[in-house]
């Protein structure tokens, strides 16, 4: 089985600036880690594996310093990678992040099952996913909750309605998008590391698209702007409090009616 995993590099802080003219965020420099999400979806992808056998191969799109989640999707077990890359890419929104992943996808060929997280955590609009496999042509489930059966030509899932949970079967080439918790995300292999060190990440340009059309990536290529970004408010007012189980309770209680969260 040809598997895909969708990656990306997010701030690993919410110190993060925002550049005053483009409204996106300033990532030179910033402490970064792998999309949390996304850990789940790649989980998925080596568990499938070990189950079915196969190739796992993951995507990111970013900036060439994004090479560091790929070289952790090595050491977690993925088999390939990939990063697209290009100036002309910078401050894409979803819609056009989108349609540059699927460009990207389309350059490393053909997959029966593509993996996302269900969002990022600097973005948490969950369309990504979605919206990559209109582009491809591909049906697609979000919210998957559970993997039930793996069949030859189709996957049977538990998925993760507004009222209720779904069981449903879709058919190869698919997208789905994981919810958190499908499976435990294993911690990365030091063993791995050394032998994955000098493995090759394929990098992808607007040079190498079928579409070279610059009006469809980056600033040029999204129809929506930020109006306003800005990091969250720190709270870090706090109290200590001494006595008995009884006298806990009861502050406990008083300083949450207090609060109005009772």
């Amino acid at each position: 089985m040809e598997i895909l995993v969708c990656i990306k590099q997010v701030p690993g802080t919410s110190k993060v600036e925002v550049d005053p003219v483009t409204g996106v965020l300033k990532r030179d420099g910033v402490d970064s880690k792998m999309n949390p999400y996304d850990l789940y979806a790649l989980e998925t992808a080596l568990k499938i594996k070990e189950q079915q056998g196969g190739l796992i191969k993951v995507i990111t799109m970013g900036p060439p310093q994004a090479k560091d989640v790929i070289r952790e999707a090595f050491m977690m077990g993925a088999d390939e990678g990939a990063l697209v890359s290009d100036r002309k890419f910078a401050g894409a929104d979803v819609l056009a992040t989108s349609y540059t992943l699927s460009q990207g996808v389309k350059k490393m060929g053909e997959f029966d099952l593509i993996l996302c997280g269900k969002q990022t955590t600097d973005g948490d609009t969950a369309q990504v996913g979605p919206e990559m496999a209109e582009y491809l042509g591909i049906p697609h489930i979000a919210n998957v909750l559970k993997i039930i059966k793996l069949k030859e030509k189709s996957i049977i899932i538990e998925m993760d309605m507004a009222n209720t949970i779904e069981v449903a079967e879709v058919q190869y080439p698919c997208l789905l998008t994981v919810e958190k918790d499908i499976y435990q995300p294993r911690l990365p292999s030091y063993r791995k590391k050394l032998i994955t060190k000098d493995r090759e990440i394929k990098m992808i340009s607007l040079n190498d698209f079928e579409d070279k059309d610059e009006k469809k990536y980056g600033l040029n290529g999204s129809p929506t702007q930020v109006e306003r970004i800005f990091p969250p408010d720190v709270n870090n007012d706090r109290e200590t409090w001494t006595g008995n189980g009884a006298q806990l309770s009861l502050k406990i209680a008083t300083k949450l009616k207090e609060l109005k969260f009772v």
